[in-house]
């Protein structure tokens, strides 16, 4: 059964969907949109609101906004994305708080270097996960803020709560 919620955050309330999991986590996380981002989920007819079953991530997500946590402990549900864009994913999952790497960075952990580099960035962009898996941390070559399906804005607000914005 799908279930979601909403929760507040300085970028706006988030959607977080996800299954009924077995297990001390009790949801297996799906997708955390933000408010106008492209591709964000949107809540079906058939989805049950279970705020509750959310508790623990948005406890997490609040401790990230307010500056006391660098790392998420969620379970993602399986199966999303093609076995190269869950590559990327991981490799986004090891790029550690507070600092950025390049497209093509990501693009050589993930034996994609060269023209892959656009590969990789549209990867990124169906990242169902945002702030949870670090999709913001990824900046351009040159260490301008590039692509963010949330926008850019959230994007370098993100990098500065973070202490890594990077220079425009």
């Amino acid at each position: 059964m799908t279930i979601y919620a909403t929760v507040d955050s300085p970028l706006g309330e988030l959607l977080l969907v996800g299954e009924e999991a077995t297990g001390p986590a009790g949801v297996a996380l799906l997708s955390l949109s933000l408010p106008g981002q492209k591709g964000a989920a949107a809540v079906q007819d058939d989805w049950t609101c279970a705020p509750g079953a959310f508790a623990g991530i948005a406890t997490q997500l609040r401790e990230y906004f307010e500056g006391r946590r660098t790392r998420f402990d969620v379970l993602y549900a399986d199966g999303r994305g093609t076995e190269f864009q869950r590559r990327v994913w991981a490799a986004l999952d090891d790029v550690p708080y507070g600092e950025t790497v390049s497209y093509g960075q990501i693009a050589e952990r993930v034996g994609a270097s060269g023209a892959g580099v656009r590969a990789v960035g549209t990867a990124i962009g169906r990242n169902p996960l945002l702030v949870l898996r670090p999709c913001h941390r990824v900046i351009g070559a040159d260490g301008a803020l590039r692509g963010y399906a949330g926008g850019l804005e959230r994007k370098e607000r993100l990098l500065g709560l973070e202490g890594a914005l990077a220079v425009r």
